[in-house]
């Protein structure tokens, strides 16, 4: 049964110039399809800005609000990248209550052209987690998706992704280690894939 592999998903240079701003250059992935129709290649440059609209410790709320702007461009080879760039302004949320802790999104991609055949998406991802052990955080997490224009135009699509993240393990005094892995399975009649198996790896300093 072919499947796929992306190499990098788009993870790249992370920089804060501003006190409330983060800038993310992501690397462009590579595309391993395990088919013998489906060319490998690169996928899309995406940047993404990300601005803090507020954000409150323990003794504050112990919560976070933050307003995102994702562009990808249009710079992968045959079909491992869109035709035109899609601009994906997005709202993130996050609210701790003691061990537990919501973190959520809601966004839109819109294609800047070809939309009848791109298509519109609207996500809506939220992620439970549950601290124990100090650095052990199993975790659930919900992810729709609904479909306008497009091939897949009306359908919509929820994945439940049961997964562990570890860290942040010190690796000295300024580097840490967190490693994450889940699995996630689709949970509506029509989906994309399915059992996809997922992989993160951080350095955070």
């Amino acid at each position: 049964m072919p499947y796929t592999v992306n190499v990098g998903n788009s993870k790249g240079l992370e920089l804060i110039p501003f006190d409330k701003v983060e800038i993310i250059a992501g690397i462009p992935p590579y595309i391993v399809h395990h088919s013998a129709i489906v060319k490998d290649g690169f996928g899309d440059f995406r940047l993404l800005i990300k601005y803090r609209l507020l954000a409150g410790n323990e003794e504050h709320g112990n919560s976070i609000l933050t307003a995102f702007l994702d562009m990808s461009l249009p710079t992968g080879s045959g079909t491992n990248g869109q035709s035109h760039a899609v601009v994906t302004p997005t709202l993130a949320y996050g609210k701790a209550f003691g061990h537990f802790d919501l973190q959520g999104i809601v966004g839109v991609a819109l294609p800047t052209g070809n939309e009848h055949q791109i298509g519109r998406t609207y996500t809506w991802n939220n992620a439970f987690q549950y601290q124990a052990f100090r650095r052990l955080w199993p975790e659930i997490e919900v992810n729709a998706a609904f479909l306008q224009d497009g091939k897949n135009a009306g359908n919509k699509q929820v994945f439940l992704t049961p997964g562990l993240v570890v860290g942040r393990i010190p690796l000295n005094s300024r580097i840490g280690l967190t490693v994450g892995a889940g699995v996630q399975i689709a949970a509506t009649e029509f989906h994309t894939s399915t059992h996809n198996v997922i992989l993160s790896v951080r350095l955070p300093f």
